[in-house]
């Protein structure tokens, strides 16, 4: 007899909610590619501050996240003046690096305006080369099974 396996749970999403300013729109009339990689950068930045690992924390015990590959999808332009909620989750840890995924989802009708995966590698400040992540890093993030 076999029983069915329920579904997964999502991972918990960090939401930072924003409004595309008039410095983040290029020449086309919405926002750049530019700005959309630093709100990616934000909002993992307000994740990772949230679960109690700010910069400083970082600092203290000698080692950083660094970007080490961006792929985004722009699936529909964002426009001045939107309410954008960027959603993002760790979705799993190696052991010198974590893989990290973004949404940007329009907020008035939640439509998804893009999709990005991010590649963090964790490294020391000292010597600038990776170095593994500590449980206690990994365990204020919760994953979905994974890490």
């Amino acid at each position: 007899m076999t029983t069915a396996e329920s579904p997964a749970p999502s991972p918990p999403e960090h939401v930072l909610a924003i409004e595309a300013r008039p410095e983040d729109i290029d020449e086309l009339g919405h926002v750049s590619n530019v700005t959309y990689v630093r709100w990616i950068q934000d909002v993992a930045k307000s994740h990772s501050a949230a679960v109690g690992w700010d910069a400083d924390a970082y600092f203290r015990i000698g080692a950083v996240f660094v970007v080490r590959r961006h792929e985004i999808d722009y699936l529909v332009p964002a426009l001045q003046g939107d309410r954008i909620e960027l959603r993002t989750h760790v979705a799993r840890f190696g052991a010198a690096a974590s893989e990290r995924r973004t949404r940007i989802v329009r907020a008035r009708d939640g439509v998804e305006l893009s999709r990005a995966l991010t590649l963090w590698a964790f490294v020391s400040t000292s010597t600038q080369r990776p170095c593994r992540i500590p449980p206690e890093v990994r365990e204020a993030f919760v994953l979905n099974g994974t890490g």
